[in-house]
């Protein structure tokens, strides 16, 4: 793994806790908070993964 895919998946963690957090405190702002992370979260961990594939390919 690299840090890309580390820290897209951490980011994915947090965005996911401040989703559910806002839904049930009926919190709209922090859920939207928590889907923005949560979505650059994966961004950031399928860059990491493609990173990580393209180097098994060369």
């Amino acid at each position: 793994m690299n840090k890309d895919q580390v820290k897209g998946r951490i980011e994915e963690a947090k965005g996911k806790v401040k989703e559910v957090a806002g839904k049930l405190s009926k919190d709209r702002d922090l859920e939207l908070k928590g889907r923005v992370q949560n979505s650059a979260g994966k961004i950031q961990a399928g860059y990491g993964d493609l990173k990580e594939d393209l180097k098994k390919a060369i």
